[in-house]
């Protein structure tokens, strides 16, 4: 017995687009779809303009000076690919814990981000942040981060070049309250560093 379909044009079906569960490539197979989570969206997005690339590299340092490793994780791909100082990893839960096991160390963790170039789906930035140990030695650390983003504006990669400086208590130059570093507060530049 044959049923009666009615067909629509394709133009009158809904837009949605359709997902792989994993990798984002268009499903190939009926019955499996998903819609794009509008969380797995951070704007800005690529092709970034110099404007986008000032705001990402803010928005970075406001995640890590909030130092809450399942929130941060969240501006990264499922499947980003990480590699800082002597640790390679993969994966947004290897990210948890690792900014998990570094905050628990670094104490009193205060960071500065600044912008040094991009292009299209790339930015390189320098930054220096300032932290003690659990015995009272202070440390600043500086480096380079090399980060490449999605269409969605996660990061999918980031490579982290840092080498840390032990200071004085009295050398310190990063004082706001722990959290964001306040919109007047001088940049690594006006800093000298």
């Amino acid at each position: 017995r044959k049923r009666s379909r009615t067909t629509k044009s394709r133009k009158d079906r809904p837009a949605r687009k359709q997902w792989m569960l994993r990798g984002g490539s268009p499903l190939l197979r009926r019955g499996v779809t998903r819609t794009m989570a509008t969380s797995e969206r951070r704007p800005p997005c690529p092709p970034f303009t110099l404007e986008d690339a000032v705001k990402k590299v803010r928005a970075a340092e406001d995640g890590w000076n909030g130092r809450d490793p399942a929130k941060v994780k969240m501006a990264y791909t499922a499947d980003t690919q990480w590699r800082n100082r002597a640790e390679i990893f993969e994966g947004r839960d290897k990210v948890e814990d690792f900014l998990t096991r570094k905050w628990d160390r670094e104490l009193d963790y205060r960071l500065i981000k600044e912008y040094w170039c991009h292009s299209d789906d790339k930015i390189a930035v320098r930054f220096a942040y300032e932290y003690r140990d659990d015995s009272g030695n202070w440390y600043c650390a500086y480096g380079n981060e090399m980060w490449t983003f999605d269409d969605q504006g996660l990061m999918k990669v980031r490579h982290a070049s840092i080498n840390d400086k032990r200071i004085d208590h009295a050398d310190r130059k990063f004082h706001w309250p722990l959290g964001r570093r306040p919109d007047d507060h001088p940049s690594l530049s006006d800093l000298g560093l």
